[in-house]
């Protein structure tokens, strides 16, 4: 019974293989049958890993470009995305045939013919798009021509000089070489020129405009040997109108409301304290706010950011200068204060030898008069005058050594003559201080940008 049963296993086994090698043969039938017989016939002992002209020179292939769209370019990683038609043609010896039409054959059908081995050097990621179908054309002339068509984006490298950013000019390039085949087997070439690459001309970018572009013939060397390489190279300019409005504008402005506090009086200190941190500290954010967009692991000291810088050092001038007018004002009142006290010193001196003079002339003319005669009563001139002689003794006429406070005031005054000649902008009252900067900063504000836009515009 077991063997019965182990032989009827057996035979169904046999009867299935034998089922899936019949349905094998006939859809091996069937998939010859879809091949017209041109193709069949081209087919009939073609071998797709062998270049066409194997044995008679190099194979000659033509390429042009077709730009649907560049998505995006990025600053920070130094590379765009762009959509591209990427066609290539080359003759195939193996593939002529008569007629004066060509065949265009599915895509799927690329698998069974010899296609350059064409890659593209500085890319990151590509892809083939494959909705609805893998998005490749072939198309076969009786020449034997082939025309081998495909779209794919790719994410490309492009070196950017940012120096002067966001005024500066980009160029990038898309190079194209054979992977396998050196110039003895393959080689490239732009079919028509620079008119090779189109869509450029229409193109719409966000922030860029497309100033020039053009195409180049060169070869890649490498350890293993020289290879075929196609260059493509295109010019981008950056549009300046969204960075004047979104950073240039309000960093000026910000430097113009910190000039405001020149018109407010220097006894208003929290006035100008509050105006001079508040524009210090809102340029502060819109300087980080501006590098937020570009990278930060480069040495680039770019144009955007010496305006920036420029217009920092303006609006911390402002605070400063209001520190120092007010320093200035403090000083200027105590040296005021210290003057009056001096001079009121100056004269109780005066009046004091005033006073001495005329006792000293009245006791002289007492002394003048007899004995006999009796003194008359001291006079209120007298009893002012005792106090200063203590001693009781008749004033000298000489006159008394200078007193060191002074000699003192002197030198100090010889002192400040001499800085005043060597300081040419001497100030003699704070307050005009204001004045002069209300003139000075807007001047050399104006001066600086005339500089800085002449720079980066035209050099």
């Amino acid at each position: 019974m077991a063997f019965s049963v182990s032989g009827g296993t057996v035979f169904t086994i046999l009867l299935i293989s034998r089922l899936l090698e019949s349905s094998l043969l006939n859809a091996e039938v069937k998939e010859g049958e879809i091949l017209p017989p041109t193709i069949q016939r081209l087919m009939k002992g073609y071998n797709k890993y062998l270049r066409p002209f194997f044995d008679n020179g190099p194979v000659t292939v033509g390429m042009s470009l077709d730009i649907a769209s560049i998505d995006t370019i990025s600053e920070i990683n130094m590379d765009y995305t762009a959509t591209i038609f990427l066609r290539q043609r080359w003759t195939d010896e193996r593939l002529v045939f008569e007629g004066n039409k060509s065949l265009s054959l599915d895509g799927r059908l690329v698998e069974l013919l010899w296609v350059p081995d064409t890659f593209i050097v500085d890319s990151k990621k590509s892809f083939l798009h494959d909705i609805t179908v893998e998005n490749r054309l072939i198309r076969i002339f009786p020449n034997g021509t082939v025309l081998y068509a495909l779209r794919i984006t790719t994410t490309v490298a492009c070196n950017m000089d940012l120096t002067k950013y966001p005024m500066d000019k980009q160029t990038c390039t898309l190079q194209l070489e054979s992977w396998g085949y050196n110039i003895n087997d393959v080689m490239f070439y732009w079919t028509r020129g620079n008119e090779s690459v189109s869509g450029l001309d229409t193109l719409q970018l966000a922030q860029y405009t497309v100033e020039d572009h053009y195409t180049s013939v060169s070869e890649a060397i490498y350890e293993t040997g020289h290879y075929p390489k196609l260059v493509f190279h295109f010019e981008l300019k950056r549009s300046i109108l969204y960075f004047i409005l979104e950073t240039y504008v309000p960093s000026s402005l910000l430097v113009v409301l910190s000039w405001v506090s020149f018109w407010i009086s220097l006894s208003s200190v929290p006035a100008r304290i509050c105006i001079g941190v508040t524009t210090v500290l809102t340029m502060t954010t819109l300087m980080m706010g501006a590098r937020t967009s570009l990278p930060n692991a480069n040495c680039f000291i770019k144009a955007i950011d010496v305006y920036l810088g420029i217009c920092f050092s303006f609006i911390f001038g402002a605070l400063i200068e209001y520190a120092v007018a007010h320093f200035c004002t403090l000083t200027y009142t105590d040296s005021h204060m210290l003057m009056y006290g001096h001079h009121m010193h100056e004269f109780d001196d005066e009046m004091n030898g005033i006073v001495t003079t005329i006792s000293t002339h009245s006791r002289a003319k007492r002394r003048k008069e007899p004995a006999a005669t009796p003194s008359p009563a001291p006079t209120s001139t007298e009893l002012t005058v005792r106090p200063s002689s203590p001693s009781g003794s008749e004033p000298k006429p000489e006159a008394s050594p200078p007193e060191p406070t002074h000699w003192c005031l002197t030198v100090l005054a010889t002192v400040r003559k001499v800085l005043r000649s060597i300081y040419c902008c001497h100030v003699e009252n704070p307050h005009h201080i204001d004045n002069y900067s209300r003139v000075t900063f807007p001047l050399s504000f104006v001066m600086v940008n005339l500089l800085y836009w002449t720079y980066y515009l035209y050099f």
